[in-house]
């Protein structure tokens, strides 16, 4: 069942209840505890932390875009992405991110890339992001990292993305020992009307049966 949510950008009357919904939706604080840490970052961006909220004004869900770059072109990442386990399936998460890619292209922002199901996030307009000469300093599957140019008239740049501090995504010199942040992902295909959250880099390994994001109706 598709529900029709309220967006909007949050307010700092917001912060605790979207710490609550990032909370709930992820099996331990490191998304909440990343959350947290880019508001103190410089690649927090006014306005492109956007919540998603019934009628009557309760946060149910949370998406968030923050600067990062591909080489030096400025860009976003969005991450996380995060709905109320009672509220997974509902749309909720889907309104959101279209809320924020929408604030963004308001803003004047060009381009995004997200960490994610393959499965999930092309609905939004993301597309492989090695078509398009991008990857990572670390390794990820192929297809899980996605990009997204917010106007027609931009070409997505060719480059290394180069995540906020929070992030804990750096450029080794050499193979780092595990767990590393973000490494490995829980890949398995989605399951059928569950919510979808971004895979963020966590600071744990997280075991294949605790995987924190989930498919949504679109």
């Amino acid at each position: 069942m598709t529900t029709h949510w309220t967006t909007r950008a949050e307010t700092a009357a917001d912060i605790p209840a979207v710490d609550a919904v990032v909370r709930a939706a992820f099996p331990t604080a490191d998304e909440a505890d990343l959350v947290a840490g880019l508001r103190r970052d410089p690649a927090w961006i006014d306005g492109l932390s956007v919540v998603a909220t019934t009628t009557g004004g309760t946060v149910v869900g949370h998406a968030l875009l923050t600067r990062c770059h591909i080489d030096d072109t400025p860009a976003l990442c969005l991450a996380p992405c995060a709905v109320l386990p009672a509220q997974q399936g509902s749309g909720a998460g889907s309104a959101a991110i279209r809320a924020v890619l929408q604030a963004a292209r308001a803003a004047g922002e060009a381009f995004v890339v997200v960490l994610g199901h393959p499965g999930y996030y092309p609905r939004f307009g993301f597309e492989r992001a090695s078509a398009h000469g991008i990857g990572l300093s670390i390794d990820v599957p192929d297809d899980a990292l996605m990009a997204l140019s917010l106007d027609p008239r931009r070409s997505l740049p060719a480059g290394t993305v180069r995540y906020a501090a929070p992030f804990g995504i750096c450029r080794p010199t050499a193979p780092p020992p595990l767990p590393i942040p973000g490494l490995p992902f829980d890949l398995r295909p989605p399951t059928p009307g569950r919510d979808s959250g971004c895979m963020t880099p966590i600071r744990r390994r997280m075991p294949p049966d605790s995987a924190s994001w989930r498919d949504e109706a679109p």
